[in-house]
């Protein structure tokens, strides 16, 4: 059986970490790269960035930043945030990111999985869907959750895994910073839709909640913010409780 993977999230606004509840009230949470090395250190699978306040002004800002933490880590991290194109995913590849993460723009642009994935592989393309149930549906929304779109979670995510995505990123808007578990029932309908991997997004708030994405979910990673990001959970101790459950994880 494959290990799970636990990721740690790190929303960047104007170099910082920031963390918020379903998409605001954000607040300060410390220096990324301070950050990234503490939990590569901790035994972190992977790390994921993400420039809330991305534009085209700031994308020097981000190259920049992703180059220091290439130098700090030896571990995967994904980097997103105002990526509209090859030439964009590009620059962060060559500062050292190991994957790339679109969001809005794919859904504005559906071909940009397509030519992101034939230009550099299925492997280094992560589609990040943000979603929110809606009469009972699961409505896709963009731009950091302000935008509700026509799309759908799972004919969306089943487009994205189409059209070349490598992984399915999945927060549940309802479910993110309130600390009360993940979106499991959506997560276990992604996973039995798609044939790729699914990370599980927007909720965890204690060990057990990782273990129910896995053992309900079925996801194949589970990622987190705010409660790695002030202590906690430390990433140690949640491996040790995953394993104990005969969950498979890197120790």
């Amino acid at each position: 059986m494959l290990t799970k993977r636990i990721i740690a999230c790190l929303d960047i606004k104007d170099g910082r970490t920031v963390k918020g509840t379903n998409f605001v009230h954000l607040r300060d949470a410390g220096d990324p790269v301070e950050l990234a090395d503490v939990y590569a250190r901790e035994g972190v699978d992977e790390l994921v960035f993400l420039d809330i306040s991305a534009t085209n002004e700031k994308r020097k800002t981000l190259v920049a930043l992703v180059k220091k933490i290439a130098a700090r880590i030896d571990i995967p991290f994904t980097v997103g945030g105002g990526i509209s194109s090859t030439d964009d995913a590009l620059s962060l590849l060559d500062a050292g990111a190991d994957k790339v993460s679109i969001n809005s723009a794919a859904v504005k642009n559906p071909e940009l999985i397509d030519q992101i994935a034939g230009t550099f592989g299925s492997q280094f393309l992560v589609l990040a869907i943000d979603a929110k149930k809606e009469n009972n549906q699961w409505v896709v929304h963009t731009h950091g959750g302000k935008v509700p779109t026509e799309k759908k979670l799972f004919s969306w995510a089943k487009e994205g895994q189409d059209r070349g995505a490598g992984e399915i990123l999945f927060t549940s808007m309802d479910h993110d910073g309130t600390k009360n578990g993940f979106a499991n029932d959506a997560l276990k309908k992604l996973n039995e839709l798609l044939l790729i991997p699914v990370i599980a997004s927007g909720g965890a708030g204690v060990p057990f909640h990782f273990a129910e994405a896995f053992a309900i979910g079925k996801s194949d990673a589970a990622l987190a913010a705010s409660v790695f990001h002030f202590g906690e959970i430390k990433i140690t101790d949640l491996k040790l409780f995953l394993n104990q459950r005969s969950i498979p994880v890197r120790i």
